[in-house]
């Protein structure tokens, strides 16, 4: 039990997004918030640069539910909402209005389904 005392709190390392093909959508989401693509020895892509490393991992099946349990929140400006959305949107992201349609961020899907928010409501230094 004193063992338990002197473990340091886990930090996220990456956040793992199961898909059917790694770079295509790795590509997706480097274009979207930027970064450096690299492959690692076990056939994933990593996504490096941003403040937590996207691992894109290839899986037999597809998405299984409608809404994602764990999704990514973006932050953008308030004054660039609509020029975000629209950018998302031209790399291939589609609206997820049936998982929320209102006035404090977008609901999108990357090209295999997976949500994610662009946010501009929240506070933010």
């Amino acid at each position: 039990m004193q063992d338990e005392e002197y473990l340091p709190v886990p930090v996220i390392d990456a956040v793992a997004i199961d898909c059917a093909d790694p770079d295509a959508l790795g590509r997706f989401w480097q274009a979207l918030i930027g970064g450096e693509l690299r492959p690692d020895q076990h056939g994933v892509t990593e996504l490096h640069g941003g403040r937590v490393r996207l691992d894109f991992a290839q899986v037999p099946e597809g998405k299984q539910v409608r809404k994602n349990r764990v999704h990514l929140d973006l932050y953008v400006p308030p004054e660039t909402k609509d020029r975000s959305i629209a950018r998302a949107l031209s790399l291939g992201a589609t609206r997820a209005d049936d998982i929320y349609d209102g006035p404090l961020w977008q609901c999108l899907r990357d090209p295999e389904g997976n949500e994610f928010c662009l946010i501009w409501g929240a506070d933010h230094p």
